[in-house]
């Protein structure tokens, strides 16, 4: 009798991922790598790997040596605004990669059908239903609606929101995934409840044993509370910078200044607002990478979301995803 509720509220979005639970782990830069990623598919969730500012042969090696260690499907997470998606959407196809979620954006034209002639399924993000709508009738597969509690690049508003404005719309047509602030199963059972197929966790899986994340890195995690986690402040509104969640520290103040730097070369014409908006990515991968791989979690970037208040130790994937169904399915039992 025991966890068949939630497999039940699950199928659909088990049946699209090829997975024991439709619990997505959210494309990280630096994080979902080979490790964290075949861990997680291999522990009957679904990895997916970061992509970010990779080249297609950096991505080309990442795949291949994913592949060596999973044992079950994982995705690819490639960023629409990348100067070469095209080029890492063949990489994708030429392994046979059988999910690709695209992040950041409408995807340019030619890509959904690029990814989709591969024979792979596509994963959206919509943050408004409008945005939802036009991707569902552009033909994506299946959609994730990220809520701005979530580490990394956010949008402005809440996931309880976004949940109570999309889910009820659109959930009988195409399996959604809930996204950002998640870090127990009961918050999983609510969104399932409410018609989602699945849910993304990203900082959950940080601490994960498997993760190559920094051991200082880590800890900033274990030791830090919601509210430390904090969104960046926009300076010039010419520079449409999305907000950034992380953790407060040096790397926080350093971003303001960079801004300042950048938007006084727009100011003297000396960069155009792509190549602007492309020097802020470039400094986040960066600060991102200096903070999770070397351990500088001064001056680094620690991107987090707010459910990192609920990360208290360093554990096995296997272990957090028992976890959660576990609360996940004793909270749907309570509630009959």
């Amino acid at each position: 009798m025991m966890m068949s509720k939630i497999n039940d509220l699950m199928a659909r979005g088990t049946e699209l991922l090829g997975s024991d639970y439709a619990i997505l782990c959210g494309a990280m830069s630096w994080v979902s790598e080979r490790h964290l990623v075949s861990a997680i598919s291999n522990a009957g969730g679904f990895g997916v790997i970061a992509c970010g500012a990779m080249t297609p042969e950096l991505l080309d090696a990442e795949i291949a040596a994913t592949k060596a260690l999973a044992t079950r499907n994982f995705g690819v997470n490639l960023i629409t605004m990348h100067p070469q998606l095209f080029e890492l959407i063949e990489v994708c196809a030429k392994h046979g990669v059988g999910h690709v979620v695209l992040a950041g954006g409408l995807p340019p034209k030619g890509s959904l059908e690029a990814i989709k002639a591969s024979g792979a399924k596509v994963i959206c993000f919509a943050p408004t239903l409008a945005l939802a709508k036009k991707l569902m009738r552009s033909g994506v597969d299946a959609l994730v609606i990220e809520g701005m509690e979530a580490g990394g690049h956010i949008g402005p508003v809440s996931t309880s929101v976004l949940a109570q404005e999309i889910l009820p719309e659109l959930a009988s047509e195409l399996p959604i995934f809930v996204a950002g602030g998640i870090g127990r199963g009961e918050a999983i059972a609510g969104y399932l409840e409410m018609g989602a197929s699945g849910v993304q966790l990203g900082t959950r899986f940080v601490c994960a044993t498997e993760s190559i994340a920094h051991p200082a890195f880590k800890k900033a995690f274990i030791r830090a509370s919601a509210r430390d986690a904090i969104a960046s402040v926009q300076i010039d509104p010419r520079l449409p910078v999305i907000p950034v969640r992380a953790l407060k520290n040096n790397g926080t103040e350093a971003f303001t200044a960079k801004q300042r730097e950048v938007a006084n070369l727009l100011d003297a014409g000396d960069v155009d607002m792509a190549e602007a908006q492309l020097q802020i990515e470039h400094y986040w991968a960066g600060a991102l990478r200096r903070a999770v791989i070397d351990g500088d979690v001064e001056g680094g970037s620690l991107m987090a979301g707010q459910s990192v208040g609920m990360v208290t130790q360093e554990e096995r994937v296997a272990d957090i995803i028992a976890a959660l169904v576990q609360q996940a399915e004793t909270a749907l039992h309570t509630r009959g």
